[in-house]
């Protein structure tokens, strides 16, 4: 029986399983049926392999002979591939201003632009400030133009809305 270090704390193994009864699963899977807890780790013995708990909240609790180094490397691999499967969806963001100049509005949407053509999305923020919170129409004018401009990479995903004294608008990129 080899006993693992790097066990987690929700891997009831050997000894450390401490159920009176359990349902046991032989290694080629089985049903050895109801056991002592010390007939199940005899059998294990046998086998030259461990008992884990698979299933502890059953009733009786289930366990399977197994080599558990073996399970473990299966599992860490199961978990690796699982990531390395998914997507992180990342958001640069963007600020404007209501009365932004032309060089600086064409910066910007150069800068969104890259990005969406990434696979990007970008969130795009604009804070009123002072007096141009009387000039809220100005700011969605300028919104809409950077909005238009961006409308070949890119689609509104959230539209814009005022919440305080920020517009905010998040644009994803088009599906390839």
């Amino acid at each position: 029986m080899n006993q693992d270090n790097r066990k987690g704390p929700e891997d009831l193994i050997n000894e450390a399983i401490r159920f009176k009864e359990v349902l046991v699963i032989g290694s080629e899977g089985e049903q050895l049926g109801i056991l002592m807890r010390r007939e199940a780790l005899e059998k294990a013995a046998e086998a030259n392999q461990d008992l884990v708990c698979v299933a502890p909240n059953a009733n009786p609790p289930v366990c399977k002979i197994m080599d558990y180094g073996r399970y473990r490397y299966e599992q860490q691999k199961k978990a690796k591939e699982a990531k390395k499967n998914q997507h992180v969806t990342q958001i640069k963001p963007l600020r404007l201003s209501p009365v932004i100049d032309q060089h600086d509005f064409d910066t910007k949407l150069r800068h969104a632009r890259k990005w969406l053509a990434e696979g990007t999305k970008v969130k795009i923020d604009m804070r009123f400030r002072g007096r141009m919170m009387t000039r809220i129409d100005v700011g969605r004018k300028t919104m809409a133009r950077f909005i238009e401009e961006c409308n070949d990479l890119g689609s509104v995903e959230k539209a814009p809305k005022l919440e305080g004294n920020t517009m905010s608008v998040v644009i994803s990129p088009n599906k390839k």
